[in-house]
Formats: C-alpha cells, structure tokens, sequence
C-alpha cells in the first residue's frame, strides 16, 4: 500500500493575509476582499470572523455586506497577491523535491522517496519523519513570509486536500495509508473535491449527507452512482504529481472516427465565467495545434460539458474546414454560451474536432484569409523550435467576449 506522501498546503484566507501584511490595523478586524461595501461583484475572500454569519467566497458583496455590516470591505488586488504567492513555493521548493502549483493560494508536494532525508530509516517507518518536516516547512511559511497555511498529508491528492481543511486555519493533519475511509466518511458530501453545492442537494435529497453513506452506492449508470464511484476512486492512492503545475489535458485521437479532442477535468470546479473562458481557450489551442500537426482540417467542432453534479452536456456546430485557433475558438464560444448555465459549476470542459480532411481536398475553396493559415504555421515554427509553452492565445480585455491574440506566455489560469 502506497505511503501517505502527497501534501496539499492550502494558503489560509490567502487574500486576506496579504491585505493584512500590507494593512496591520486589518489583523483581528473582520474582513472581505473583493470591492467596496455596495459594489457590484463578488467576494474573492474573507476572513474567518464573518464566515460564521454565512459570508463566503464567490457570494455577491452586496449579500455580504447585508450579512456583515461591520466588515471592513477593500477592493482586489490582482497584480499584488501574485509574489506573494511566488515566494511561498520557493520555499517549499526548499523543503520538497516535487511541487505543484494548483492555484494561487494552494500547492502539492510529493515527499515520496524523502523519508531518509528528514531521519526515517526506510518508508515503512516515515509517517512521522514526514508529518515533521511538514510541520516545519508550515512554520517556515509563516516565518518568512507572514503568511498562515493549512496542510494536509495522504496518499491520494483528494485526501490531501480534505486534510488540510480539516487542518484549518493553520495546522497539518496526516491520514495515514489504510485510514482513509475512518478520515472521510463522515465527513459532509460537500467536503469531496468535485462535489459542489448542485451535486450536493441532490445527494442530501437522495438522503446521502455523508461521505460513508455515498461509499456504499452500488455502481450504476445514474449520477448518483457516478458521484459513489468518484468518491471511491479518492480513496485510492495517487499517481506522480503531474510534470505541469496545472494538470495536462487528456488526448484523444479516434482514428476510426475521424476526429481529435482535448479535455479537462478541474479539481476544483469553476463558476467564473473568466476561468471558464481561459480553460476554453487553452484547449482550443491545444487541440487546433494537434490538428495541423497532423496537415488536417476540422468541419466540426464539439463541446464537451460537464457540471459538478456530473451532469454532461455535448454541443457541436460545423462550419467551414479549418485549423486555425481563431475560428475554432469563435465556435467554442458560441457553443459554451448555449450549453453554460452561468450559475453552474464546472468541473470539465473537452473541445473535439470532427468531420476531418486534407488541405487538398478543399485547396480551390476561397474560405480563409491567407494570414491565419500563415500564422498558424508561424506559432508552430515558434514551438517546434522553443517547445509548446513558447507562444499561447492570450486575450484582450473588453467590455465584450474576449479575442484570441498572440502572447509571449501561457495563459494564466486557477483551478
């Protein structure tokens, strides 16, 4: 059985914190980042004084200030929060061989192999070798940084991260190997990454509150037994820590079928409609550059949907043979406007191309200007020379839905 060796430090009330490093007269005072007290918009964080009058994250700020009148309300600020962020993994980077970023404010660490280097004789005997050098590495957060954090320890990602909620605000908590169902099942269905608050009504209206009681769903084709199953495959230990920080997309190639598609699961569901756009755009990217690596072009492009509830929506329009990102990305959008109920949760997102050919067998038909075929090729000279990374679709910032242009580095996105 795989050892309890994947941590996930979870930055505490991260927004918060830094307002308060920035601001002293903030520390003890409740606090919601996100706007002024009236503003449109919504509540990025908050402090853990008005979480229990029922504030929190993502809720509109004019709901929060009815619900906490005496919260000091400061606006988001984007471009501070982020070496802040930087300087935390540095450190861990210190403490861990392999780090991940998942987010802004919350990483993953695989102490796997490190039960030597921190005084265990072997693995067997490394539970509290490891537990310890997590402690430290928490203190040496806070320490160098000011900036409070939560840890979990397990042997699959998903427990890990229901550990360092439990955890909170500022502790670390192992499950060891084999004592994942005593953790997990009773906690409340809501606390399982993946199950967001659609998915946990309908759990609650099935009679199903606690995790243990989920466990115990046969499988089945009904979305009830899907969310069993998720929930069992978290028990399970993890694989490596993936090579990106963020996960990579899966690939598929249907041959028979004729078609390619890229597709992301989100460890934590996206509701921002930004978020959602941002992770769009990556897979079109990716997919359309999969597709002139193969001197093909797509008639058809599909959108694969799913909610956290595990309900999964597909929407494919065709046009004009193409392999450019502009025109693919153009129907994605329309498609994700059909399929989106904006309040909904999202937990996946695929994109395929279909109804495949040769660019010879539509050479005489006029439908593209020449520029974006020749840019298309320019993007991947760039990448086969620099790697994929090299050059992505960035987005220019308008009241309207954004257009893909060229950027010098990957989309930034958190999920």
């Amino acid at each position: 059985m795989s050892a309890a060796r994947l941590a996930c430090l979870d930055l505490d009330t991260f927004f918060v914190s830094v307002e308060r490093l920035l601001d002293p007269t903030l520390v003890g005072v409740p606090v919601v980042v996100g706007g002024r007290k009236g503003d449109r918009g919504v509540v990025t964080s908050c402090s853990y004084e008005v979480r229990p009058l029922g504030v929190r994250s993502g809720m509109s700020l004019v709901e929060a200030a009815r619900l906490a009148p005496h919260a000091v309300f400061v606006p988001t600020r984007h471009d501070t929060y982020g070496p802040y962020s930087a300087r935390v993994k540095s450190i861990l980077e210190a403490w861990c061989p392999v780090v991940r970023t998942a987010s802004i404010d919350e990483f993953y660490l695989d102490f796997s192999g490190c039960e030597r280097l921190y005084g265990a004789a072997d693995a067997a005997g490394g539970d509290a070798a490891i537990e310890g050098a997590v402690r430290r590495m928490r203190e040496a957060v806070q320490a160098e940084t000011g900036l409070p954090s939560s840890v979990g320890i397990g042997a699959s990602r998903a427990i890990a991260k229901m550990a360092s909620g439990r955890a909170k605000p500022a502790g670390v908590l192992m499950v060891a190997a084999g004592a994942e169902r005593q953790f997990a099942d009773p906690l409340p269905v809501r606390k399982l990454p993946g199950i967001g608050p659609v998915a946990e009504q309908v759990l609650l209206a099935a009679g199903l509150p606690t995790l243990g009681q989920l466990h115990e769903v046969p499988d089945g084709a009904s979305r009830i037994a899907g969310m069993a199953m998720h929930y069992r495959e978290a028990l399970r230990p993890s694989g490596p820590l993936p090579e990106r920080d963020r996960p990579a997309f899966r690939e598929h190639d249907e041959v028979a079928e004729g078609s390619l598609s890229n597709e992301r699961t989100f460890f934590a569901a996206l509701s921002r409609p930004d978020l959602v756009r941002d992770a769009l755009r990556g897979l079109v990217e990716r997919v359309t550059w999969r597709l002139r690596r193969r001197g093909g072009l797509a008639r058809t492009v599909t959108l694969k949907l799913r909610y956290d509830d595990f309900t999964t929506l597909t929407r494919g329009r065709s046009g004009p043979p193409t392999n450019a990102e502009g025109d693919v990305w153009e129907l994605a959008q329309e498609l994700l406007g059909v399929a989106w109920a904006r309040r909904r949760r999202v937990r996946l997102l695929g994109v395929q191309l279909s109804n495949l050919s040769a660019p010879a067998a539509v050479a005489q038909l006029p439908l593209f200007p020449a520029a974006r075929p020749r840019a298309g090729v320019a993007i991947d000279a760039v990448r086969d020379r620099f790697g994929y990374e090299a050059i992505r679709l960035g987005t220019a910032t308008t009241d309207r839905a954004p257009s893909p242009r060229l950027a010098s580095a990957p989309v930034a996105t958190r999920g």
